[in-house]
This record gives structure tokens, sequence and C-alpha cells, in this order.
């Protein structure tokens, strides 16, 4: 496939830190500067979002920075808003870079007269000029099916079996790996395999939306280092509520690998008085100072493997093989040296 020209990255307000860390990743490997396009976002006093690019951005290969979380609605405005300024604009290609895809829980319905949103936001990317997909850990894999351009879903557990391998190197043989919940048993699945560890799941039991009736742990936890494996913690009742269930049931310790940390409303405060004894996020969210001081969380970096990613998509190359331990290990090398 033909290069387009080099590639350019553009921010919204959603993790501007985590923009500018991936392009200082882009800067390092290509040797020369790939600095944010010069642009502003801002809000009319009514709310409205305006959106300016100071840049000539005619037949360039552009890469939105954006993650649609909390305010989601403002965010995804701003992705939608920044890319038809882009396509106005005559850019070549629009990639829209979404670390975390908010509405991805509303993929299905549940009941008579509900939406199925995350459906109307593929609409909606689509319909702005966005011509492809650049996300992690998308809460249901079939959300790419309703996107009619490529999407490509990168996987935390690469990253979190780096992590696993280096913080838990000589307790290896006593870690266990533990889906929160029957549906999540794929994704926690996929860790397991990475360090050759069993897996335990908690099924539980509500009756009704919020409320946890009972929890039971399926299978051998006595004696283990057990890691909850999930996609997204937001009030993080289901996941310490889990973490207390392992303990009853014989496991040494208990930490959780949680791909985005959502943590809205109670769940700081939650997850700091837990038995767990941590909880590790990725900073696809930007952390808030509440979760940055928190004791027992702990925030691995994505910017390493979407840089990496923006640079082979930008290429032409393979983005899958980023999910091998060959091809990540030398780009998180700096975190995790590996004997």
């Amino acid at each position: 496939m033909a290069r387009l020209n080099e590639p350019k990255l553009i921010a919204g307000n959603a993790n501007t830190p985590l923009a500018e860390s991936i392009a200082r990743r882009m800067t390092m490997h290509r040797g020369m500067d790939v600095g944010l396009v010069d642009a502003r976002v801002e809000r009319f006093n009514d709310g409205e979002i305006f959106v300016e690019v100071f840049e000539n951005v005619r037949g360039e290969d552009m890469f939105v920075l954006q993650s649609t979380s909390n305010p989601a609605n403002d965010n995804l405005m701003e992705l939608l808003i920044i890319s038809d300024a882009l396509r106005r604009s005559s850019a070549q290609r629009i990639t829209a870079v979404i670390p975390y895809f908010g509405y991805a829980r509303q993929d299905r319905r549940t009941k008579a007269r509900t939406p199925i949103t995350a459906k109307l936001v593929a609409n909606m990317l689509t319909g702005s000029g966005i011509e492809r997909v650049l996300t992690m850990d998308l809460h249901a894999a079939q959300i790419q099916g309703f996107f009619d351009i490529p999407v490509d879903n990168l996987y935390a557990s690469p990253i979190f079996a780096l992590d696993v391998r280096t913080n838990f190197k000589d307790r290896m043989d006593d870690i266990m790996v533990v889906s929160p919940d029957v549906g999540g048993v794929a994704r926690a699945r996929e860790l397991a395999k990475r360090i050759d560890s069993p897996l335990a799941i908690v099924d539980k039991r509500r009756e009704k939306p919020g409320e946890i009736a009972e929890m039971n742990v399926i299978g051998d936890v006595t004696g283990k280092i057990c890691l909850i494996v999930d996609d997204i913690c937001d009030t993080a009742g289901t996941l310490c509520k889990a973490a207390e269930v392992l303990l009853e049931n014989g496991a040494l310790e208990v930490h959780s690998y949680i791909s985005h940390g959502v943590l809205s409303g109670p769940a700081i405060e939650r997850v700091t008085n837990s038995v767990m004894k941590s909880l590790v996020i990725t900073d696809t969210i930007q952390p808030t100072p509440e979760v940055l001081a928190a004791p027992n969380i702990r925030i691995v970096p994505t910017a390493p493997i979407f840089a990496q990613a923006i640079m082979n998509i930008w290429n032409g190359t393979s983005v899958s093989s980023l999910f091998e331990d060959k091809s990540l290990t030398p780009i998180y090398e700096s975190l995790y040296h590996m004997d």
C-alpha cells in the first residue's frame, strides 16, 4: 500500500496528556518532530463546541485523538466536529483514535423500546468523515461490525501480561486469573493463556440492576494470588465485592487489572477501602487527581502501543502484530525489563 503524507495528530480535550505522550513516542520512533496540529477546541457561552484548525491539512493523513469518556456527550461531539472540520479542509484520510469508546455498553436491546446506542454512535462517526477507527478493548467485540469502515481493536491483555510477569515474577506459580462474571470469561482467558495461569469465575446474580444478590466462585482459589480481569470499572461495587468473596474462599491476595478506569461516583473510595491490594488500570481515560492520589491504584501507559499502531496504519502494515509479545515487548522495554 502506498504511504500517504507524514502522519499528523490532532487532539480534543478528553485526554490531552495521552495525546501528548503519543506524539512524543512517535517523535522518538520517527526521529523527527511529530507534534499535535495547532487547533482550538472551545465552547461558546451556551455550550456549543467550536473547532478551528490553524495548520494546513490538505491531503494529509490525519489521526484524531479523543476518548469519549466523561463527559461522554461533549467529548463525542468534539470528535465529530473535529472530523467534520478536517474533512471540509480536504484532509486525505481521517482516522479516529478512540482509546475508550463510550456508549459501548449499549450494544444490544436488553428490553423492549430501548436503543442500540453503540450503533448510533458508529453511524455518527462514519457520517462525520471518519474512515478508520482505532480503539482499545471494546466492551463488546461485535461493535466492530456496527461500522462499515475498518476498525482496529487493540487489547490491553498483552500489556497486562508484561506487567504481571514483571511484578509477580517470583510468584507466577501462585497466580490465578479471575473473571468477575460469566460474560467476561473470554477476556480473562486471554490473559490467563498469555501468562500460563489457571482461570476461575465469579458467578454473580442480580435481583435488580445495580444490586448484586449473591456471588459464587467457580474454581478453587485457595492459596492463590487472584487477578480479576475486566474491561471497565465504573462504580467498583462488583469489583470490590468480588475481591471480598475471593478472600472468603481462601485466596491469598486479590489484585485487579481493568482496561478502562471510568471510576465514577464512590468508586475511588470503595477501591481505597477495599481488600484489593492493587487496582491496575490504563490511561485510556485521563486519571483524575483523586485517582492519581489513591494508594492502591496504579496506571500503565497505552501511548507506546497506540503510537506504534498509528505508525503501522500509516505505513499500511499489520496492527494485529502488536498482540504478540515479540512485537510488544520492545516498545515497552523502558517500562518492563524482562529477564
